[in-house]
């Protein structure tokens, strides 16, 4: 029998035994859950909240982190931000006139990594909705590593339990990270291949979802993904562009992302709506799916490729680009090595922003490379502004940096290599590998997902192919509001409070 996405279908969920099991777990555990406006504004969040978090160290498995799991945290401090933390790059080092401006995801609490945000909507949607029981259900998360991990936190401090599933060969620190959180070694499933190997990891899921108990929350098709990005990400863009001009001829030219899962793209989404940019969609060079049908690996961890994701909105994408995990992982030598730092500064960088690149990890640095491909291709000016995010950072791939400096620069990485790195990857980029998406490539690439989704997978034709109009995307952005007022429902019920 075809799966449908019916899990969109809005039903009262009281009397259900699973929505009253998660209330009493909840009222038990005193867990108040957070409304995805105050995620998008938490400028709006009580005195006693504060008070509370100011007692909680941002990587503690606490209830209460989860009103840390948005844009605005700033390390060492309980205050929201009146800004995302961000970066802009200077021309110095993009080569381009265009303004490139990064948003840090590293500030996310507990995985140092946005994907904890793509995990709570992934989870709150079900379990407001009654399709979540957390006595019963496992929560089990297939990724590429940090959805794993942002859903095994998730699952923690919401008092139910969560599987990890991914490649066996994503980098060390993620392992160790999940050692730490997970109380059932069994609960991290590690699959064959590295980060191109989606496939695999869903023949695992399917193979776990004979067992009821247990729940996929699959971050590749579920929508709530999605609209997490769209209703929170988007929206704090938005005011890391405010913040960052004052010009009226300033104009948000485009978001660029790697599509992953292609839930942060939902955040081009909303800028496209409020500002007419254009969003930009980007892989992996030596897996080029959406370029040119092609298949591979690569190593830009934190995307995985080889099919087109059930929740990218393919039809209102405007531009494909290619970059190679040759750039990223050298790059991210450079970027951490006295070496690099060295070089950056001859190149006319100043030297506090050229050590604020330690807060790019390899995907964070495959988004300012498209960026700067973009602006390059689009030959934009001054007065456009280009938006990315630096989904991690660095932290997470020291073992990977110490693989690359053994393989790519054996006799050492110094003054001449960081140079060269820096030319070769930046200032020497090119306008290759880059796709503007016309009606025919729209199409083409929307169609890829059928082999995925409808052959593999199940999705019923009739929902794969009406993801393919806008209005039919258009009509998801009311769920957020819904599950708003869902929320507040079930905090009522648990009658949960916040610590006094």
């Amino acid at each position: 029998m075809p799966r449908s996405l019916a899990v969109f279908e809005d039903f009262d969920p009281a009397g259900t035994q699973s929505f009253a099991n998660a209330v009493t777990r909840f009222r038990e555990r005193n867990i108040v859950l957070p409304q995805f406006n105050e995620l998008r504004d938490p400028s709006a969040l009580t005195p006693d909240l504060i008070e509370a978090l100011d007692r909680v160290a941002a990587d503690d498995a606490d209830p209460v982190n989860l009103f840390r799991v948005h844009w605005f945290n700033t390390p060492g401090q309980s205050l929201p931000a009146s800004v995302p933390d961000h970066i802009e790059l200077p021309t110095e080092l993009t080569g381009t006139d265009a303004r490139i401006v990064v948003a840090l995801g590293n500030r996310f609490p507990m995985i140092g990594a946005h994907k904890v945000l793509a995990a709570y909507a992934c989870l709150v949607a079900r379990l407001v909705t009654g399709r979540f029981d957390p006595t019963i259900n496992r929560a089990v998360w297939p990724s590429t590593g940090n959805y794993a991990r942002g859903g095994v936190a998730i699952s923690k401090i919401m008092g139910c339990r969560g599987v990890a599933v991914l490649p066996e060969g994503m980098s060390r620190e993620r392992f160790e990270w999940l050692d730490r959180w997970i109380e059932h070694p069994h609960d991290i499933i590690r699959t064959p291949g590295t980060e191109a190997n989606v496939k695999e990891i869903y023949d695992e899921c399917n193979r776990l979802e004979a067992d009821e108990s247990n729940v996929i929350l699959n971050q590749f098709s579920e929508f709530s993904n999605h609209l997490g990005h769209y209703a929170v990400t988007g929206p704090a863009l938005e005011s890391v562009f405010r913040y960052t001009t004052s010009s009226r001829q300033a104009r948000l030219a485009a978001f660029v992302s790697a599509s992953g899962s292609a839930g942060t793209l939902g955040a081009g989404d909303y800028l496209k709506d409020t500002f007419g940019a254009r969003i930009v969609a980007v892989e992996a060079l030596e897996v080029p799916t959406m370029l040119y049908n092609g298949f591979g690996d690569h190593n830009i961890q934190g995307i995985g490729d080889k099919h087109v994701p059930l929740i990218h909105n393919v039809t209102n994408t405007d531009l494909i680009v290619g970059i190679s995990d040759k750039a990223t992982d050298r790059l991210d030598v450079a970027f951490n090595t006295s070496a690099g730092l060295r070089a950056l500064e001859r190149q006319g960088v100043n030297p506090e922003l050229a050590a604020s690149l330690t807060n790019l990890g390899y995907s964070s640095i495959c988004n300012i490379l498209a960026a700067i491909k973009t602006a390059n291709h689009w030959k934009l000016d001054n007065n456009d502004m280009i938006v990315t995010v630096a989904t991690d950072g660095s932290e997470l791939y020291n073992s990977e940096r110490e693989k690359v400096l053994r393989r790519d620069f054996p006799e050492g990485f110094d003054d001449s290599e960081a140079e060269r790195v820096l030319t070769t990857h930046i200032t020497g980029a090119i306008t290759e590998n880059v796709l503007d998406m016309d009606e025919a490539n729209r199409n083409r690439i929307f169609n890829l997902g059928y082999f995925t989704w409808v052959e593999q997978q199940g999705i019923a034709i009739e929902d794969f192919e009406r993801r393919r109009d806008q209005t039919w995307w258009d009509g998801l952005r009311p769920l957020i509001d819904n599950w708003d007022a869902r929320i507040a429902e079930f905090n009522e019920a648990t009658g949960a409070r916040h610590r006094q």
